[in-house]
């Protein structure tokens, strides 16, 4: 038996023009995926999903070494099909093997099952973590899967190999990883509030790249932000570089920031994570931060601590 982990992740600062080349600040998570690969006699990949509560979400059937899909079975009324997430994980393991042909070519097989941390709907990467899994797997490159098989920036694929904060940038399309020493002594004052509004990152990518025209001064500042954000010493400065962070993409992707959106009487400062609209967001607060959002109807409230790794 074969057994790997991915963190999950967390864009901190850079959403969106992390594709362009800003540096960003990431955090992986103490929640994650594993895969785990038991050996059978039968050339046949039966693949299990599970839940972070040990549901099986998800099954499917491929023969070998053809890798062709003969079963598929979705536990769920959301969107997509069995048939199309069946698709999805072929292409994926297609695309592994394209970049390490002996991989799956075999004639005896595989039960495969992947355990969530974390619950589905949370974002935290569980595209992400099952890539750099199978590519773990595979033995081939988890960018150049991610790439050969989806898109994004790649960030979330260096949160699931690392275990400290990163900075991450793409320069000339490739990917530029620095571990940080990112450990605010203000941790007591940050917060993960999740909106509950689970967000497509490719559709916040098309939506971004209608309005992403001449925006090299902005990537600079953002940069710049970055580093700033990394080592703030107080929460008040970084309320500051979150309202000028929030104001610059904002101007870019045309949607108003989170806080003027849905929090405008909230006594601290709020940043959008990832793509704009869902997920989750970080609130600087105090001991009432809590109990606001639960008033507002937002009952999972993550403290910084609890959340990254």
């Amino acid at each position: 038996m074969k057994k790997y982990y991915s963190n999950g992740k967390l864009l901190l600062t850079g959403e969106y023009v992390v594709l362009d080349g800003a540096t960003s600040l990431a955090v992986p998570t103490k929640y994650g995926q594993d895969l785990v690969i038991q050996p059978i006699k039968e050339p046949e990949l039966i693949w299990g999903s599970f839940t972070n509560e040990g549901e099986c979400w998800f099954e499917a059937s491929f023969s070998l070494p053809k890798l062709r899909l003969t079963s598929a079975n979705f536990n769920s009324d959301k969107e997509g099909s069995s048939e199309v997430i069946a698709e999805t994980l072929q292409n994926i393991l297609q695309e592994a093997r394209k970049l390490n042909s002996d991989f799956l070519q075999t004639n005896s097989g595989f039960v495969i099952k992947t355990n969530l941390t974390f619950p589905q709907n949370w974002g935290l990467g569980s595209s992400s973590t099952l890539i750099n899994n199978i590519a773990s797997w595979a033995n081939v490159n988890a960018f150049d899967l991610l790439w050969n098989a989806f898109s994004g920036s790649g960030y979330d694929i260096a949160c699931a190999q690392n275990n400290t904060p990163i900075f991450y940038q793409l320069e000339n399309k490739k990917p530029i990883i620095k571990q940080v020493d990112f450990n605010p002594t203000f941790k007591d004052e940050l917060f993960f509030v999740y909106l509950n509004q689970k967000q497509n990152s490719r559709d916040g990518i098309t939506q971004y790249r209608k309005n992403n025209n001449n925006i090299q001064s902005e990537i600079k500042t953002i940069s710049e932000l970055t580093e700033v954000f990394s080592t703030t010493k107080t929460s008040t400065d970084l309320n500051k570089i979150i309202v000028e962070h929030e104001k610059i993409i904002s101007s870019i992707i045309n949607l108003k920031p989170v806080k003027a959106n849905l929090f405008p009487d909230y006594f601290g400062e709020i940043k959008s994570l990832g793509a704009w609209g869902g997920d989750f967001i970080l609130a600087t607060g105090t001991n009432d931060t809590v109990a606001y959002f639960k008033n507002k109807g937002y009952n999972t409230v993550v403290p910084y601590n609890e959340m990254v790794l």
